[in-house]
């Protein structure tokens, strides 16, 4: 199992950089829906979708603001961050298929409280931004490694 280390508040940098990226598929959309409630059929029903302009099943915007939090969560800062905030925009439609790639900036940096604003991008296989934004946490104070285990989610 894959070990993961943390960026303390004093360790991050204006300018610092990570990368997560993920291919979406429809399994992922549907442990989103029973995650969220959200069952609308755009995301879910390929006949239905088919009939809509977007050709097809679309991921449910807050799955791509989920990546960017795992992103948070994983890489930058990483294990011990806390989400405050965020404002995102949509600017694209994510598809079944696409392989989504997360960039978080840190942009700003508060001592006092701890606090990190990171600009976040979405971009798809393309190169197209499917969402923009920002993010604000509290970053952890000690170094932290955690042994993540990706199996942790049954296949159904």
């Amino acid at each position: 199992m894959p070990q993961i280390h943390n960026h303390t508040f004093d360790e991050l940098s204006l300018g610092q950089q990570a990368q997560r990226s993920h291919t979406v598929t429809l399994q992922d959309l549907r442990r989103f829906a029973a995650a969220s409630g959200d069952y609308n059929p755009l995301h879910l029903d390929p006949d239905y979708a088919a009939t809509t302009p977007f050709g097809g099943c679309i991921a449910h915007g807050m799955f791509s603001g989920g990546l960017i939090s795992a992103a948070l969560a994983m890489q930058l800062p990483g294990p011990g961050t806390i989400y405050l905030g965020q404002s995102l925009s949509f600017r694209q439609p994510v598809h079944v298929g696409d392989t989504l790639t997360v960039e978080l900036t840190v942009s700003a940096l508060e001592p006092r409280r701890r606090r990190v604003t990171l600009d976040c991008t979405v971009v798809n296989q393309e190169g197209r931004k499917v969402v923009t934004g920002t993010a604000e946490v509290i970053a952890p104070v000690e170094r932290q490694s955690v042994t993540v285990e990706h199996d942790a989610i049954p296949a159904e």
